[in-house]
């Protein structure tokens, strides 16, 4: 939004300048983006009049120029067709900065003439943007008048609209807002009624679906010329064209009090019934030129389809479109030179509809940009009266009595205000005068209490600090008192607010982290000192991914998603994961290892929000002369083991089970952890090739998922230090073991009863070994495992040994093994 200083003096009465107006305009919330003076670029520029003109010795299409100019008479060289001796025009010395160009004037031979200035055009001086030759001034114009009295270039304020505050697309609410900050006083003007002198003549229809409210009135006998240089002033002060007086009024309304209009030329219009309705389908439409909706060809010189959801303009008894209702009109109804009888139309078209209707057809108005907005619907009629004065003074004619259907949305409620509400939200101490004054500075209205409100507030010692605030028209923002409240500290000043320190919060012992918390910050640098790198991916994903992964329910579905394929809430990160590794492999960056750490979501309820460790190896492609390399599932299952050691899980107590995992998982290579069947801490393995297949996946991808909330809570520390580190001196010693077991059995369980076969020397046990084949039975596999002993205090003999290898024997029997012979 842009406006002059001077537009704004219109309805401020201030003696501040345009950095004042900007200073006060930054208080009060508005976010000026831009303050330009076009005065400043054109302070070198001044009047001057050719004297003499001949042709240039060097050069055809050059002349040689003498001119009387502020700096006395001036040898130019000019190359514009229509210089000429008697013309006056613009002079540009010697080091002045010719903007349109971007250059600066430097005194230099011009085909051997040495040129002492510049005449120059109306594009140069960017005042028009395109010209022929040089400006061609009034005679009457003294040598040496600066060009910017000559043009009345003045400053202008450039700001940035909120969407909630459509007041401040006219300059009239933006003059309301800065005389509430004492800038200066609001002169509002009464709107005089203007008395019709005959019965319309066009008579108008709404549905109430397409458009609330629809006023208007004939003017017969205008005459549609230039508008006045004060008008076109206004209008190319803030970069606006001047068509023709009655478009330049429509387009003043516009801007100076927010309120769209348009113009019809009577003579164009079908018959006497102008209807605001909704689009029509033409259902029977057939043959080579057939359209499904109806056509409008706007102002624009576009053609547009007119969808049912669009609110239409139609005359012929609502059967031609005529225009798009708060967005553009038609080009068929359109007013030029020759009009001489129009109807003016005044409405409140619906916010939403206006604003879908600009998506659809890309139309970006400045009535439609108003009209989405939500303009003041209080204002129709006597926005109508305002335009229509306009027009009789500027155009003449004779206007008749204005038709009007519909009728306006009901405004807000009105507000009972606590008045110490202020103080409690901002800290601002402010008298009752003062928030009451400033109040109705803005536009709100100050009421007595009914006697029902006086039962409300229990006529209490403390009554006079309620007030009764109605809310005007234009403010459709203002909802509840923490509004008021917000408008009260705008105007009285944001710089006003006390900086008062929180108070003083003994820290928590433990630090201010959830267990919880604390085990993600622990999970995030130990993945990270793995080798994976943290992937943030969306909370939600594609229905179909998400039934791969146990959810896809549609009560998870999205309202509004932001996109069509993020439909749903995510039952589990892999598949978001998935994406990402894959995206990755696409460009080239193949076997990447990722881990997120988030929400996923089963349910609607609160605890149905789990927070999940996941981690994903992806296939590397890459090729090693030496060896296969590492399997990447026993690697994830390594890394796997080792977080959960960094959170403290008590790795040697867990169960490790296969065959029980979600349908992702492949059946044959993936398992879970658990402490119970109740207790399944996490899940992990490689993926099914067909939930692979369906995200387009090619190989093996490993990973694992823990969850978070079911670990569990590690044992309190004592505070007490650690004891100290005790080392044996002894080397320790090892021994193995071949045990022969059912194939189908966990190695784990087996290691884990033998290091359980005595605590004291065992201090780890591995399988370095697994064979098949003759001597072992069918249905059994043999498994070498080897024993490390820890001796603390004395080299152990022989016989010592042997009663620690029964024991392991005994063990692995317990285990179900047996003792390879």
């Amino acid at each position: 939004m842009k406006f002059s200083l001077s537009w704004l003096k219109d309805h401020l009465d201030t003696a501040a300048d345009i950095h004042a107006v900007a200073a006060a305009m930054t208080a009060a919330g508005l976010e000026v983006e831009d303050v330009t003076d076009p005065s400043a670029k054109l302070k070198p520029f001044t009047v001057a009049k050719v004297v003499e003109a001949a042709r240039h010795p060097n050069a055809d299409k050059l002349q040689v120029l003498q001119v009387d100019t502020v700096d006395g008479r001036k040898e130019i060289v000019c190359g514009a067709p229509n210089a000429r001796a008697g013309l006056t025009t613009v002079y540009a010395p010697i080091g002045a900065y010719v903007p349109g160009l971007g250059v600066t004037l430097v005194e230099k031979p011009v085909r051997g003439v040495v040129s002492n200035g510049m005449m120059c055009s109306a594009a140069e001086l960017e005042l028009d943007s395109d010209s022929d030759g040089i400006m061609e001034l009034s005679d009457d114009l003294a040598v040496g008048t600066p060009v910017t009295e000559v043009f009345g270039t003045e400053p202008v304020i450039d700001f940035e609209v909120t969407p909630n505050r459509p007041d401040w697309l006219g300059v009239h609410g933006i003059a309301r807002d800065l005389a509430a900050t004492g800038l200066g006083a609001f002169t509002e003007k009464a709107i005089a009624p203007v008395a019709g002198t005959f019965p319309c003549p066009i008579t108008v229809k709404v549905d109430g679906d397409a458009c609330p409210l629809f006023s208007g009135r004939v003017i017969r006998g205008v005459k549609n010329g230039p508008s006045p240089k004060w008008l076109q002033d206004k209008l190319t002060s803030i970069g606006l064209k001047p068509i023709s007086a009655l478009v330049d009024i429509t387009n003043y309304m516009s801007f100076d009090r927010a309120r769209p209009l348009h113009v019809y030329d009577v003579a164009k219009l079908v018959g006497t019934v102008i209807e605001a309705r909704l689009g029509h389908d033409n259902a029977q439409a057939e043959g080579e030129h057939a359209h499904a909706h109806e056509q409008l060809i706007a102002l624009d010189g576009k053609t547009y389809s007119l969808t049912p959801d669009m609110c239409v303009i139609a005359d012929a008894n609502g059967e031609r479109p005529i225009g798009l209702g708060g967005v553009m009109g038609g080009e068929s109804t359109g007013v030029d030179v020759d009009t001489v009888d129009v109807f003016l139309e005044s409405a409140w078209f619906d916010p939403i509809r206006t604003a879908q209707t600009g998506r659809t057809t890309t139309i970006t108005s400045d009535a439609q940009y108003r009209f989405a907005r939500g303009v003041d619907p209080e204002f129709v009629v006597p926005g109508l009266e305002l335009a229509t004065q306009l027009i009789l003074d500027l155009c003449g004619g004779e206007p008749s009595e204005i038709v009007v259907a519909g009728e306006a949305p009901k405004g807000r409620p009105d507000i009972i205000f606590k008045l110490n509400h202020v103080e409690k939200l901002t800290g601002l101490k402010i008298s009752q005068d003062e928030i009451k004054d400033i109040l109705t500075r803005l536009g709100f209205g100050i009421k007595d209490h009914t006697a029902a409100e006086e039962t409300y507030l229990n006529a209490d010692s403390y009554y006079e600090q309620f007030i009764n605030v109605s809310v005007p028209s234009f403010r459709r923002d203002v909802e509840g008192k923490a509004d008021l409240v917000e408008e009260i500290a705008r105007i009285y000043g944001f710089n006003h607010i006390p900086s008062t320190p929180l108070p003083v919060v003994a820290p928590k012992n433990g630090g201010v982290l959830t267990a919880s918390q604390a085990r993600a910050r622990v999970a995030r640098r130990a993945l990270a000192a793995f080798g994976y790198s943290e992937a943030v991916t969306w909370s939600f994903m594609r229905q179909d991914w998400a039934r791969l992964f146990g959810g896809g329910d549609d009560k998870l579905l999205l309202a509004n998603p932001i996109a069509s394929e993020l439909n749903c809430m995510r039952p589990s990160a892999l598949p978001n994961l998935l994406e990402a590794a894959g995206r990755n492999a696409a460009k080239g960056f193949a076997g990447s290892y990722l881990f997120e750490i988030g929400p996923v979501y089963q349910g609607l309820e609160p605890n149905d929000q789990k927070t999940v460790i996941t981690a994903l190896r992806a296939p590397d492609k890459a090729r090693h002369w030496g060896s296969t390399g590492e399997d990447a599932l026993f690697g994830l299952k390594s890394d796997l083991l080792r977080l959960l050691e960094e959170l403290n899980v008590p790795v040697a107590s867990l169960q490790l089970v296969q065959g029980s995992n979600s349908a992702h998982w492949h059946p044959g290579r993936s398992a879970r952890l658990q402490l119970g069947p109740k207790q399944v801490l996490a899940e992990f393995g490689e993926l099914h090739p067909s939930v692979l297949k369906a995200l387009d996946l090619d190989g093996a991808y490993a990973a694992f998922e823990v969850r978070l909330d079911l670990l569990p809570s590690p044992k309190a520390k004592s505070g007490k230090s650690k004891g100290a580190l005790s080392l044996s001196n002894l080397m320790p010693l090892t021994r193995d073991f071949a045990f022969l077991m059912d194939a189908n059995a966990v190695s784990g369980d087996l290691v884990k009863a033998i290091k359980g076969a005595d605590k004291a020397l065992i201090t780890d046990a591995r399988v370095f070994d697994v064979y098949r084949g003759q001597g072992v039975p069918e249905g059994q596999v043999s498994l070498a495992i080897e024993v490390t002993l820890q001796p603390t205090d004395k080299t152990l003999t022989e016989p010592e040994i042997d009663a620690v290898s029964q024991k392991i024997v005994a063990a692995a029997n317990k285990a179900g093994a047996t003792l390879r012979s």
